[in-house]
């Protein structure tokens, strides 16, 4: 796999540095650099496909943050910055990766790898790899029913749906609790987003901050859902369904 990739930076000994990186990576394929945010926006559309953009922060007329806002979520960023407090922002825009200047090509290395990874994983998801036979589309889609991905500390992680106990919201990340997973996933997405892309049959939610698998309740205690030594509780609006689930189960 080879990925097409430029660099945005306005310090030119910075620009050289990357520029240096990215020519002794063999998966990288260097299709531009520029000097500020908006020259690269300019010709971006011309440009042949762009896997990966190199992308200092603090810039003139146009910061890297706001560029990474404009550009298709299909080109993946890695922020070079020498300011750590941008961190948390590069997080909340979906950067796979934040190195902090100076850099060593090791750093570099591990960044881009990432990358290659995220991509990888993406072309599985995509059935664009050879790597199994042709299916129906109907077989695809049963398929995509087995299990999400989520974006979990610059990672794109596979999590199979049975896998899941429950999932609890804060604000606007989600700990995903794995079965058999000491630490959960954490991932910022809200609970309601997250909601929304699994399916009823097997999930749904008991209170405003938690959603649990059906099939993974074992116990009730007090009208609290228990996962070992986790108790969940369930809010008056959300008891009627969860009753009505458990009495078609009761023999």
């Amino acid at each position: 796999m080879v990925l097409n990739c430029i660099i945005v930076d306005d310090e030119p000994l910075a620009l050289q540095l990357l520029e240096t990186y990215v020519n002794k990576t063999p998966f990288l394929n260097l299709v531009g650099t520029f000097s500020n945010a908006v020259k690269a926006m300019n010709k971006l559309n011309t440009l042949s496909k762009v896997d990966l953009l190199f992308l200092d922060i603090q810039m003139p007329e146009l910061s890297g943050l706001e560029f990474s806002k404009m550009i298709s979520p299909q080109t993946r960023i890695i922020f070079t910055t020498a300011f750590s407090q941008y961190a948390i922002d590069s997080y909340k825009v979906n950067a796979l990766d934040y190195l902090l200047k100076p850099f060593s090509y090791a750093d570099f290395l591990n960044a881009c790898n990432k990358a290659v990874q995220w991509f990888e994983i993406k072309q599985r998801a995509e059935g664009k790899d050879g790597s199994t036979p042709a299916k129906s589309v109907a077989s695809q889609q049963n398929n995509s029913k087995d299990f999400i991905y989520v974006k979990s500390d610059y990672k794109l992680i596979q999590i199979p749906l049975k896998s899941i106990l429950y999932i609890e919201g804060l604000k606007d990340y989600v700990k995903i609790h794995i079965e058999n997973q000491d630490r959960p996933i954490l991932s910022m997405i809200t609970l309601k987003s997250l909601e929304e892309k699994l399916p009823s049959m097997l999930f749904f939610r008991v209170h405003r901050s938690f959603i649990v698998q059906k099939a993974k309740i074992k116990m009730i205690d007090h009208g609290r859902i228990v996962f070992g030594k986790e108790y969940i509780p369930v809010s008056d609006s959300y008891k009627d369904a969860l009753q009505k689930y458990l009495d078609s189960k009761t023999i």
